[in-house]
């Protein structure tokens, strides 16, 4: 008997989650959560994810400490532009930081100018390794347990549970640290970090398949958060439509282009935005189990027209997947085959 597709979707039971990428995450009023993406669990603390969105740039930072600030930026600023920034960040002696106030779309758009004139690096990546912000796994739950358990909530820190009004659930927020990009593939590895391994054991994971298909396996879903909102969950059937060698040119302000290219999935198949990382799952008749193959990268340029029009139009009919092939000898040396 197939296992019960009702527990990949199950927030007590679903492998699949987000990382955002978390500015001030001790301290509440000033927290911000950005550039959210889909990510999974694969067991130990492991969860992959796409790579793309660590290239991406947002242009300016929410908050940065006071010395970073003077050791990279305010030596580089003349007069004017001291007073720009001045203008949209507000400093905080006791934390020793400054923080982003305010910012209309004009005076914005100055201030990310001079960012980038200053060649100062914002790109998502970059803001991590500099601590400026810390992705994070968030996960959400209706009550105010840890996968219906309240017995090792003592051992999280305090500002890593909150109950979120509008939403109506119980947020938790657990760091994560990139441990492997693959920008070629389009696949990331993250690690949970000083979490302790009573919450790590509570957290369900999906076994991963690195074997590459030629044709359609029976029973593959694609695993996305719910269409109006990442609080939910939805497993859609999926298939295998064709494969492509992949290759296309992507830009990076400060790195340069870099490479899509490699083996990947045309998938036929429900595709919306904000589902990149989202994992694509099989079923194993052999051991019983759903196993994760491939990851949502991006959206394939077939696209559907409107009067028979195509610019400007989102609506695409098919998905390009990056199978766990790609990263197979990563996944193994690790410890997951």
């Amino acid at each position: 008997m197939i296992k019960s597709r009702f527990d990949l979707i199950d927030e007590l039971k679903s492998p699949l989650h987000r990382i955002m990428f978390i500015y001030n995450p001790t301290e509440p009023t000033r927290r911000a959560f950005e550039n959210n993406i889909s990510a999974f669990h694969i067991g130990r603390g492991y969860f992959i994810s796409v790579a793309h969105n660590l290239k991406t740039s947002p242009g300016f930072f929410k908050s940065i400490d006071e010395e970073l600030f003077r050791q990279e930026l305010l030596y580089k600023m003349d007069g004017a532009q001291k007073v720009l920034f001045d203008q949209h960040y507000f400093g905080d002696d006791y934390t020793r930081k400054y923080y982003f106030n305010h910012g209309e779309p004009e005076s914005l758009k100055a201030l990310v100018n001079m960012f980038r004139q200053k060649k100062f690096d914002t790109r998502w990546v970059t803001l991590a390794e500099k601590g400026i912000c810390e992705p994070h796994v968030v996960i959400q739950f209706r009550d105010n347990k840890f996968y219906g358990s309240d017995r090792f909530i003592h051992l999280l820190k305090p500002h890593q549970y909150f109950f979120e009004q509008k939403l109506n659930r119980y947020t938790f927020i657990l760091p994560i640290e990139l441990v492997k990009p693959i920008y070629t593939a389009d696949l990331a590895v993250y690690k949970l970090k000083d979490v302790p391994e009573e919450i790590v054991a509570l957290m369900p994971h999906v076994k991963v398949n690195t074997e590459l298909y030629d044709e359609n396996p029976a029973d593959l879903f694609c695993l996305q958060s719910s269409p109006l909102t990442e609080a939910g969950r939805l497993l859609n059937r999926a298939k295998i439509e064709g494969i492509l060698d992949h290759f296309t040119m992507l830009p990076d302000d400060f790195g340069g282009a870099y490479m899509h290219e490699g083996f990947r999935y045309l998938i036929e198949g429900y595709f919306r935005f904000g589902s990149s990382g989202a994992p694509y799952i099989l079923y194993d008749y052999t051991t019983d189990t759903y196993v994760a193959n491939a990851v949502q990268s991006e959206a394939s340029g077939i696209q559907l027209s409107i009067n028979h029009e195509r610019e400007g139009n989102y609506q695409y009919v098919n998905a390009i997947a990056s199978p766990l092939f790609l990263i197979r000898d990563y996944l193994k040396e690790i410890g997951f085959d």
